[in-house]
Order: structure tokens, then C-alpha cells, then sequence
């Protein structure tokens, strides 16, 4: 992976680290929200939300627009899809290393 996709990587994988931060991509993903909205659904600050919506858009993961007084937030769904193409190919590295295992003790067991 080049530098700049593990970077892309680390900043996605740190964004869903957190659980209040998947719960926000999640309701996020299912419609647009404002951050006010967002906030009221949890027992913390506003600003505390705040930054967890920050967090999940310096990812890439939604983006914020702007609607009078109000910021909107919905998620991006290329940006999940992304997630989800990293773990394939993790599974497929992992997959292979079983095979090579498989290999191996299958020519053990002829010999």
C-alpha cells in the first residue's frame, strides 16, 4: 500500500474505533442529521458530539453542509465501501497464508 493510502487507512480505522462514532456513521448513512439532531441522542456535551462528527469527516467518512443555522451531516457511502475493501484484502492475505498452511501439512502427511 502506498503511504498516502495508509494514512487514508489509519484515519478510517481510527474513526471507527470509537463506538459513539460508528453509531453517528450509522445514522448518518441511514439519512441526512444535523449535529444538533445527532447530539440530542447522546449523554454528552454538544461540542463532545462535535468533535466526534469531525473526527469521522477528516476520514472521509460524511461530509457536513451547511443549511441556514443548521449543519447537516450525512454519511459517505464509498468511503464505508472503502473500509470494506481493506478488510477484503486483509481476509484474502490471511486466506492465503491458510492455504500455504493446508499445503504444507498435506505434503507432511504423504511423506
Amino acid at each position: 500500500m502506498a503511504e498516502d493510502d495508509e494514512d487514508r487507512a489509519d484515519a478510517l480505522f481510527h474513526a471507527l474505533a470509537d463506538r459513539t462514532r460508528r453509531d453517528i456513521l450509522r445514522r448518518v448513512l441511514a439519512g441526512e442529521h444535523s449535529v444538533s439532531a445527532l447530539a440530542a441522542g447522546y449523554e454528552m456535551s454538544f461540542a463532545a458530539v462535535q468533535k466526534h462528527v469531525a473526527v469521522l469527516e477528516r476520514a472521509g467518512l460524511l461530509t457536513k453542509r451547511r443549511n441556514g443555522r443548521e449543519q447537516l451531516a450525512s454519511g459517505d457511502v464509498a468511503a464505508v465501501r472503502s473500509v470494506g475493501s481493506m478488510l477484503t484484502e486483509l481476509e484474502q492475505v490471511w486466506r492465503g497464508r491458510i492455504a500455504r498452511i493446508d499445503e504444507l501439512i498435506a505434503t507432511e502427511e504423504e511423506h
